[in-house]
């Protein structure tokens, strides 16, 4: 079978915003591949070890590619994405003058071919994230995310993620009732609920995302502990509002101790005071996805809806915030 490859040459600030697209016009997979060379920091203060070769990709860059079924009219997918990627600029996200390339490819597996560069990796002193692929003999005192992302977004490798994850294992104490919202694979869930959280709830507004986390949850075991639910946002917390004081079909008890974010800047900005209810007074929320150039717009954000801002972590060109309802 072959394949029409759709590339986008962009910035990695770009690159959850248009790999979104791309799933959404209906392409069959997405790759990303970020720059590699050696000016990028690696993290390696727990033995982690990067098997992805070093690129020519300039720094700050990426290439985003999209798989189309044989048929599929380019012409009209190409001529939608750039007018969506253009509207990007009304967000101040920088697309770097995108430039976009469309050819045939044979049918060389390449769904699977990513699996090969994800390995068992040891994100915190407690907490590694193993493929579901691969062999792997954990630590007496390792905590495993066994994780198959499929489609969804979230392996933690990218900064933003392994951000969350390293400041959940800090925030989390045990019992918290916890809202992950923008969910992607379910990994930052999965990671609350075996740090100790009493409940999670999940949320993705894409269906893909939801399925992949059910799955997720579902190889860790933790079915009884994690509620995944479609939802754009904090809105179906609107619509179990006489919920609200129990637990229900949502699984956790509002208003909860931790919500934890790991979206787009741009996002955030959109339901800061939603979050602000929804949190018990000393509750936390781990806000990340926030490239640098944007900390200072979500932390006035976050201080005008009454948060204290607690600490902030940066990794590469990413900051993870983490505020506290007073």
């Amino acid at each position: 079978m072959r394949w029409h490859e759709l590339t986008v040459h962009t910035t990695e600030e770009a690159i959850e915003m248009i790999s979104n697209f791309i799933h959404e016009f209906g392409a069959g997979g997405v790759s990303i591949e970020e720059s590699g060379t050696l000016n990028k920091q690696r993290d390696t203060s727990l033995g982690q070890w990067y098997e992805l070769p070093l690129n020519d990709i300039p720094e700050g860059r990426a290439v985003i590619k999209g798989y189309f079924a044989e048929g599929t009219d380019m012409d009209a997918i190409l001529e939608e994405l750039k007018r969506s990627v253009d509207q990007l600029a009304e967000y101040d996200i920088d697309t770097g003058n995108p430039v976009y390339e469309v050819k045939d490819v044979d049918d060389e597996d390449w769904a699977n071919a990513w699996k090969q560069y994800f390995k068992p990796l040891r994100v915190t002193d407690r907490l590694t994230i193993k493929p579901t692929w691969e062999e792997y003999t954990p630590e007496a005192d390792e905590l495993i995310l066994e994780l198959d992302p499929g489609m969804a977004f979230g392996t933690g490798t990218h900064a933003t993620t392994s951000l969350c994850l390293r400041t959940l294992e800090r925030v989390i104490r045990g019992g918290e009732d916890v809202i992950d919202v923008g969910t992607g694979s379910g990994i930052l869930a999965i990671a609350a609920a075996k740090l100790g959280a009493k409940h999670v709830l999940a949320l993705d507004l894409d269906p893909v995302a939801v399925s992949s986390a059910t799955e997720n949850v579902h190889l860790n075991g933790l079915d009884g502990q994690i509620t995944v639910k479609l939802s754009d946002l904090l809105q179906v917390l609107n619509e179990h509002k006489a919920e609200a004081g129990g637990s229900g079909a949502l699984g956790v008890k509002l208003p909860v101790q931790v919500v934890v974010a790991n979206i787009l800047a741009e996002i955030i900005l959109l339901f800061v005071q939603d979050v602000y209810e929804v949190l018990e007074p000393g509750g936390r929320y781990i806000v990340s996805g926030v490239i640098k150039s944007k900390q200072q717009a979500v932390e006035e954000a976050l201080t005008a809806a009454g948060f204290e801002l607690l600490e902030q972590t940066e990794e590469q060109d990413w900051v993870v915030l983490v505020a506290r309802k007073p």
